[in-house]
């Protein structure tokens, strides 16, 4: 497979990593758009939201307990941030890997 997250997974890239455990990692993105910018993803390969199933609804809820926990580490749970999906070309998703990015540490411009 050539998915840039998978190999991250299997440790073929290095990532600086925020969260692991056995369904999730959760990394520092190498082009931040915010002072803290985590990308959380399912260690499972799901293309895109279009393709979660009813059997990844454990995982999914997981993602977003991460999400919480990592706000708060990284001091950004009272002030505000963001959890963003892109869902293929249109919605502006890049890597196909399901992901979910956390955005936060300054103050965000409101979307649309």
């Amino acid at each position: 497979m050539d998915c840039i997250f998978c190999k991250i997974i299997e440790g073929t890239i290095p990532s600086k990593k925020v969260f692991e455990n056995e369904r999730i990692l959760a990394f520092h993105d190498i082009q931040p758009q915010a002072p803290v910018h985590t990308l959380i993803i399912p260690k499972k390969h799901i293309p895109t939201m279009n393709d979660v199933t009813g059997e990844d609804d454990a995982v999914m809820a997981e993602i977003f307990a991460v999400a919480r926990q990592i706000a708060k580490e990284q001091g950004v749970a009272e002030s505000g941030y963001r959890l963003v999906n892109n869902c293929n070309s249109d919605g502006g998703q890049v890597v196909y890997h399901l992901h979910f990015h956390l955005l936060g540490g300054e103050k965000l411009k409101p979307l649309g």
